[in-house]
């Protein structure tokens, strides 16, 4: 199995990585262009901050529950709004990236899941603005109620000959597509007690 580990929609690689930060967070010094690691870094030349660009960390998480998979309608106002993926999410500061999972799904869809494993961990690079770096979770259903929130404004399930709505991320796709090949039984077909 040969997997993709970044997705992306710009050129990514002619990005400078040069932050967009003025004034330093710290003291309020005027930031100035210092080399760094072979980059160029906005600094502050009285305190010494740097600042450096970082993908920001989310987690998505793939729901299994009798062979089918649940995926949301992105609200309008989202990246890629009206169009589905798995319930997903930024990793707060102050959780780990399993309570995150299960607080997005909690969040997005009115479910208590168990996670049962980490499907992958990919790169998205959507715009100069936006870049993730996203671990891939698979869960199983544990309670709750399905009821749309946050930032879907509609849940379905869908079985493994149903046709997937458009998609908003590649990466949910060519899972889907593993899942639908039995390449990924040993993360969903956990016993859980």
């Amino acid at each position: 199995m040969k997997w993709q580990q970044v997705f992306a929609c710009y050129n990514y690689q002619g990005n400078t990585g040069i932050g967009k930060l003025r004034y330093c967070p710290i003291c309020g010094t005027e930031c100035e262009l210092q080399p760094e690691n072979d980059r160029l870094r906005p600094a502050c030349p009285k305190c010494g901050f740097i600042q450096y660009r970082n993908p920001s960390p989310a987690v998505s998480v793939l729901i299994v529950d009798d062979g089918k998979i649940l995926l949301g309608k992105r609200a309008g106002w989202n990246f890629e709004g009206g169009k589905w993926c798995f319930p997903c999410g930024y990793i707060e500061y102050d959780e780990d990236f399993l309570t995150a999972g299960r607080r997005e799904v909690r969040e997005e869809t009115g479910l208590d899941v168990a996670i049962t494993g980490i499907i992958n961990v990919v790169h998205n690079f959507f715009n100069e603005g936006l870049h993730t770096l996203v671990v891939v979770l698979a869960a199983q259903v544990r309670g709750g109620v399905l009821q749309p929130n946050d930032d879907l404004t509609e849940l379905r399930w869908f079985g493994p000959d149903e046709q997937l709505p458009d998609l908003a991320f590649e990466a949910d796709r060519i899972l889907i597509d593993y899942y639908r090949q039995g390449k990924l039984t040993r993360f969903i077909d956990v016993y859980l007690e």
